[in-house]
């Protein structure tokens, strides 16, 4: 492990089978301290709700209830607002089990909370489902996720270097793994 607390790691790649080796972060000893407010009167704190969970569940607080019919999205407010640490982001994901179930996903999953924001969070969400479904105060609405931010920075070049792949996308490796 390196001073910064990085490890090296050996991965090996899904074609070559060549090893290559990279550093990651070392899992956090510390939590994260994440300031956060209550805007409104019923507004919940979010919370992991299993010991080894990757995110916090997240509650609607909208002032009357929101029926969101087939095809329709809807900003749903949660009463809540954060200061997160710079180097940080919180990232706002669907839950999986009102996806399944109900088809309710984010439009745009994932959403991102930026460090420097203090506004109220809102979810985005849509019916991709059949049926209306209806956002109640208090209602589980969706994931939050802690997580640290690389900056990157654009160098301009009057060539790329070549790769196998080359310019190959949106499928070009096909459906199945023949």
């Amino acid at each position: 492990m390196t001073s910064d607390g990085r490890e090296e790691v050996t991965f090996y790649g899904h074609r070559s089978l060549q090893p290559f080796k990279v550093q990651v972060m070392s899992a956090m000893k510390e939590d994260i301290q994440i300031h956060i407010k209550k805007l409104r009167e019923g507004a919940q704190i979010p919370a992991y709700m299993t010991e080894h969970a990757a995110g916090m569940d997240i509650h609607a607080l909208p002032d009357t209830p929101v029926c969101l019919e087939p095809g329709e999205r809807a900003l749903v407010p949660t009463g809540l607002a954060v200061a997160i640490p710079h180097g940080f982001e919180i990232q706002v994901r669907p839950r999986s089990g009102l996806a399944l179930k109900q088809g309710i996903a984010l439009v745009n999953s994932p959403g991102t909370i930026d460090a420097d924001y203090r506004g109220e969070i809102g979810v985005i969400l849509i019916n991709h489902g059949n049926e209306s479904f209806t956002v109640n105060p208090g209602d589980r609405i969706a994931q939050l996720i802690v997580a640290p931010v690389t900056r990157g920075r654009f160098v301009e070049v009057a060539e790329l270097n070549t790769t196998a792949r080359g310019a190959g996308g949106f499928g070009h490796t096909g459906v199945s793994g023949a």
